[in-house]
């Protein structure tokens, strides 16, 4: 199902035609989604005195997607998550990650994500290109997303569900704190491994 948009490139007059004819299944996903944070997850992985990965995520984000059937390029997306949430399971560590030397929570406490193109690649996949935005340096980042389907759970709410990856040099976004390791290399590794896993729920108007 063409959540987002096809691949770039100029469409074809059969393309045209069917991009004419919207699938009532995916108009019927049109609309503004909030992100469950309940049930959703942004995770990040990397590598640790060149040897091993240390793995973390964001425990306080918020993020809306609209989804517009009728032309789903149009489709949309923005992330906002609070720095100072991160979590990788070691007190100390977290502590070090909040600090001057990595996110600087104090004079930059959030992270955004605003899309600026969405396409589909292929089945359910899909790819979201947009702007990251990290202690006030902006630079594009691409995510590559399985749609996961839609569902209403037992409170009548109206899910969709998506899983992404991404990967970026954090020196790209001025996160360069390293030390040097006796036998060769770097403490800590520059790419970082993104990965997501959203649910989101459909707004409804109030009557």
């Amino acid at each position: 199902m063409a959540i987002f948009g096809r691949k770039s490139g100029t469409p074809d007059a059969a393309e045209q035609g069917a991009r004419q004819e919207i699938d009532p299944a995916l108009a019927a996903l049109s609309g503004t989604y909030v992100v469950d944070g309940a049930h959703s997850e942004i995770g990040f992985s990397v590598r640790h005195a060149m040897v091993t990965n240390v793995r973390g995520h964001f425990g306080d984000f918020e993020g809306s997607l609209v989804i517009d059937g009728a032309d789903p390029a149009n489709s949309t997306a923005h992330v906002e998550v609070a720095m100072a949430s991160v979590d990788t399971s070691a007190a100390d560590r977290d502590g070090h990650l909040r600090s001057a030397d990595f996110f600087d929570v104090e004079s930059f406490p959030r992270m955004t994500f605003e899309s600026t193109r969405a396409e589909e690649t292929g089945g359910d996949g899909y790819r979201l290109t947009g702007d990251l935005t990290i202690k006030g340096v902006t630079k594009p980042l691409t995510i590559d997303l399985e749609f996961n389907g839609s569902a209403t759970d037992p409170f009548g709410n109206q899910r969709i569900g998506f899983e992404g990856t991404a990967e970026l040099l954090r020196s790209d976004w001025g996160l360069t704190y390293n030390a040097a390791l006796e036998t060769g290399g770097v403490l800590v590794g520059d790419k970082i491994k993104l990965v997501f896993d959203i649910s989101a729920i459909l707004q409804t108007e109030a009557a």
